[in-house]
């Protein structure tokens, strides 16, 4: 499983999503940081900086 903290990339966020594919954690992350967070507009580097933040849970501490 695989799993995204948004605090990682937005101090005090604790949202967070997990799922067995890398491509839908960064489409539900890009959903929440535009309703949660205002972001109007997703750049290729919000993406990657999702993509790095996604860590197996199992390594999670």
């Amino acid at each position: 499983m695989r799993l995204f903290e948004c605090g990682t990339l937005v101090p005090g966020c604790d949202w967070h999503t997990r799922s067995n594919d890398d491509a839908e954690v960064v489409r539900r992350a890009v959903e929440h940081m535009r309703n949660a967070h205002g972001e109007t507009t997703i750049r290729e580097g919000m993406v990657d900086n999702i993509k790095a933040r996604i860590r197996d849970e199992a390594n999670a501490a």
